[in-house]
C-alpha cells in the first residue's frame, strides 16, 4: 500500500468505504426519484422548495441528542440503527409508490422520518473514522471518504436518470432498500468494538458540555458559520428539475446528468487531494474554495446552454470538496475523542440546515422572480460572503495545517 493510501490499511475502514459506496449510490438514486415524483404531483418550486423544510427540521430538533448518543455508547451500534431507519423510510415510499397512494404529503412525511435517522446517523459515522484510522491516517481517511461518496453520487444520479426514463421511480426505491444492506453487512463485519461510557452519560449537562467547546474554538465555530452560509445561499440543487425540464429542455435523462455535475468535479477534486501532500495553507485555501464554489452556482444559474451548465456544477463540486476536506480535517484534529459526536451533531445543524433552508429560500425565490435570478444571486451572495469571513475572521485566515 502507498503512503498516499494509508487510510486503507485499516480493514474495518476499507469495509466501511466499501459499504457506504453502495449505498450512497442508491440514496443519490433515491434523491432523484423523490424530486422527480414531487415535481410531477406538483409542478411547484415552491413545494419543492418546502421539500428542504421538511427534511431539516428533524436534523434540527435531533440533532444534538444523535451527537450526545453517538459520544455515549457504541458508534458502530448506533449505525446499524440509524441505517434500518432510512431503510424503512425508503422502503415506505416503495410501498406508497406501489399502491398508487403517494402524494405531496406522503413524500414530505417520510423524508422528516430519514432525517431523524441521519440526525443519528452522521454524528455517528463522521465521529467513528477517527476510531478505525490512526491520528496521522486521518487526513487521508477524509480525503478518501470524499472520493468515495462523490464516485457514488455520480454513479447514483446517471442511473437514477436511466432508471426514471425507462421504469419509473419504484424500482430506484427497491433499490435503495437493498443499498443499506451493503453498510449493515460492513458494520457486522468490522473488528472494531468502542462500548462507550454508556446511557447515562446522556443528559443536558452533555449537551452544553458540547455547545461550550464550540464557542470556545473560533476556529470550529467560523467553519460551521462558513459551511452554513455557503449552502444556505447556494442551495439551488431542487431547483434541477425546473431547469432540466424548462430552460434547457433535456428532460429525465438530462436531469440525472445534472445530478452528477457537481458529484464529478467533486470525484476529480478528492482523488487529486488523496494523492497529494496535505494542503498547508488550509484556512486561506478553504476560503478561496468557498468564493469559488460562489461563483460556479452564479454562472450556472445565468448559463444559457447546457453543457456550460453542467461545467459550472462541475466545477462547484470540485470547489466544495477542497473546502469541505479541509473544514472536515481541522474540525476532527481540534476535537478529542469523546466530543467528536457532539462537535459533528453540532455541525451538522449548519451544514445540513444551511442546504435544506436554502432550498426553501430557493423555491421562494424562484417563486416570486425566476429559477434563474435565484440561483445566480445566491451564488454571487455566497462569493461576497466568503469575502467578509475572511475580512472578520483573520484567525481562520492565516491557519496553517499543524506538522
Amino acid at each position: 500500500m502507498t503512503s498516499r493510501f494509508t487510510a486503507l490499511r485499516s480493514r474495518d475502514f476499507r469495509l466501511l468505504l466499501a459499504g457506504q459506496a453502495i449505498s450512497l449510490t442508491g440514496s443519490r438514486m433515491n434523491e432523484v426519484a423523490v424530486v422527480w415524483q414531487l415535481y410531477l404531483l406538483t409542478h411547484s418550486p415552491l413545494a419543492l422548495g418546502m421539500l428542504g423544510f421538511f427534511r431539516v427540521i428533524p436534523v434540527l430538533v435531533f440533532a444534538l441528542g444523535g451527537g450526545v448518543v453517538a459520544d455515549a455508547i457504541d458508534r458502530r451500534l448506533l449505525m446499524l440503527i440509524s441505517q434500518g431507519a432510512l431503510a424503512i423510510a425508503s422502503l415506505g415510499l416503495a410501498g406508497a409508490t406501489y399502491a398508487g397512494s403517494v402524494s405531496q404529503w406522503t413524500i414530505y412525511g417520510l423524508s422528516a422520518f430519514a432525517g431523524a435517522g441521519y440526525a443519528f446517523d452522521l454524528p455517528a459515522r463522521q465521529a467513528l473514522i477517527p476510531q478505525l484510522v490512526t491520528r496521522e491516517e486521518l487526513p487521508n481517511a477524509l480525503s478518501l471518504y470524499a472520493t468515495v461518496f462523490q464516485v457514488a453520487t455520480v454513479a447514483g444520479p446517471a442511473l437514477g436518470g436511466l432508471l426514471l426514463a425507462s421504469l419509473g421511480v419504484l424500482p430506484i426505491y427497491l433499490f435503495d432498500v437493498l443499498s443499506f444492506g451493503a453498510v449493515i453487512a460492513a458494520l457486522l463485519a468490522m473488528k472494531h468494538r468502542a462500548p462507550g461510557r454508556g446511557l447515562a452519560q446522556v443528559s443536558a449537562h452533555a449537551a452544553l458540555e458540547g455547545l461550550r467547546f464550540i464557542i470556545k474554538s473560533k476556529l470550529i465555530w467560523s467553519t460551521m458559520l462558513l459551511d452554513f452560509v455557503a449552502t444556505f445561499l447556494g442551495g439551488s440543487m431542487l431547483l434541477l428539475p425546473i431547469f432540466a425540464d424548462q430552460l434547457f429542455r433535456v428532460g429525465p435523462r438530462g436531469l440525472g446528468l445534472l445530478y452528477t455535475a457537481q458529484p464529478v468535479g467533486a470525484a476529480i477534486a478528492g482523488a487529486v487531494l488523496s494523492v497529494l501532500p496535505p494542503i498547508k495553507r488550509q484556512g486561506a485555501i478553504m476560503l478561496a474554495s468557498v468564493a469559488a464554489y460562489g461563483i460556479a452556482i452564479a454562472v450556472f444559474g445565468a448559463a444559457p446552454w447546457f453543457w456550460l451548465g453542467f461545467v459550472a456544477l462541475a466545477a462547484s463540486g470540485a470547489a466544495d470538496t477542497v473546502s469541505m476536506v479541509i473544514r472536515q480535517t481541522l474540525r476532527q484534529l481540534l476535537t478529542p475523542d469523546e466530543l467528536r459526536g457532539r462537535m459533528t451533531s453540532i455541525n451538522m445543524i449548519f451544514f445540513t440546515g444551511g442546504p435544506q433552508l436554502g432550498e426553501v429560500e430557493a423555491g421562494a425565490v424562484a417563486k416570486a422572480f425566476t429559477p434563474r435570478i435565484s440561483v445566480w444571486s445566491g451564488g454571487l451572495v455566497c462569493a461576497v460572503a466568503a469575502v467578509l469571513v475572511a475580512a472578520l475572521v483573520p484567525s481562520l485566515r492565516r491557519y496553517r495545517a499543524p506538522d
